[in-house]
């Protein structure tokens, strides 16, 4: 059974029973999405990481998943995804510690029908404001 209705903010200021280890955490910082599909770095030697840096890359730029603080993380799963296929290729089985860092990091990026419903794309698109505010009226009413 769910507990009694939250008290809004405002009420517990008023009643002195507001505490501010309870309060909602601050919005978290967005940053601006990469509009076009980066080359890949330099760095990412592994044919397979490149592949996959090539495939994903337009897929998260045109879901608004890809900004300029997240490109090193990004970078960072194609090279661990390409040692991952490298080894299955060779024959041998990759460590479990490496297998469960790529999938947390593939989920971080909403690669997986789960993590869909848990990353929201960046910018305005998603937003909708609140279709009763401004008009002070009930739904419904005349």
């Amino acid at each position: 059974m769910p507990g009694p209705p939250k008290k809004a903010a405002a009420l517990k200021v008023i009643s002195g029973t507001n505490q501010p280890c309870r309060a909602a955490p601050p919005p978290a910082v967005e940053l601006p999405p990469i509009v076009a599909p980066p080359a890949p770095p330099k760095w990412l030697k592994n044919k397979h990481a490149v592949d996959e840096w090539k495939r994903l890359a337009p897929i998260l730029t045109a879901n608004k998943l890809l900004t300029e603080g997240g490109l090193s993380a990004f970078g960072h799963m194609c090279a661990l995804h390409g040692a991952v296929t490298q080894m299955w290729i060779a024959n041998e089985t990759p460590t479990a510690s490496m297998i469960s860092t790529l999938q947390s990091m593939i989920n971080d990026f909403g690669l997986t029908p789960v993590a869909q419903g848990k990353v929201k794309p960046n910018g305005d698109e998603g937003k909708k404001g609140n279709k009763f505010a401004g008009n002070g009226k009930r739904p419904g009413a005349a």
